[in-house]
């Protein structure tokens, strides 16, 4: 947590700029797909964070105690999938090769725990429809100039954010890093 910084809450005409600035995502070309995707989580996150607060506010009104369950659930199963992410190797090159599947069983198990607590209707609205939301806006959103440098940033390692260590921890950075790094290296040798 030494050296985290929050990214700015980016202003909300750049959120929903109109429909200029989205486009469906090349689902044929499923790495550029991913690296909208990952470039709209880090460069939105607080944004993100917000829209996801206000709808757990909501849900967490109406049902408290069931709010309360389905996220402590999710989050030992999540936390219990990166722990055995790191220690085993199977896991990690599923983890890292396919991220979207990954969040998706973790998901799934912890629509099966809650289910047996009768907690799946909090899961849905509480949970998974935030989720669904910020995947689809990170989805569909263009990404502008201004987000490339601030991931480039990001992704440097000049700056460290909630977002990122969270991409960290889904291996998905690594490669972004590789990226920069071989790009530093290619210039430095012209």
């Amino acid at each position: 947590m030494a050296g985290m910084e929050v990214a700015p809450l980016r202003p909300w005409d750049d959120f929903f700029p109109g429909a200029d600035r989205f486009a469906k995502p090349d689902v044929q070309d499923l790495t550029k797909w991913n690296n909208r995707v990952v470039s709209n989580l880090l460069y939105f996150q607080t944004n993100y964070f917000v829209v996801a607060i206000v709808v757990f506010l909501i849900v967490g009104f109406m049902n408290p105690l069931g709010m309360l369950l389905g996220g402590a659930v999710v989050t030992l199963v999540f936390m219990g999938s990166v722990w055995a992410g790191e220690n085993k190797a199977v896991i990690k090159n599923f983890k890292k090769k396919n991220p979207s599947l990954f969040v998706i069983a973790v998901m799934g198990a912890s629509y099966f725990l809650l289910s047996l607590c009768g907690g799946v209707m909090v899961f849905i609205f509480g949970i998974t429809f935030p989720l669904l939301l910020i995947l689809v806006h990170a989805s569909l959103r263009l990404r502008s100039m201004k987000n490339k440098l601030e991931n480039k940033i990001e992704g440097v390692g000049l700056k460290r954010t909630p977002m990122g260590v969270i991409l960290d921890l889904l291996d998905q950075q690594e490669e972004k890093i590789n990226k920069i790094q071989d790009f530093i290296e290619s210039k430095l040798k012209d």
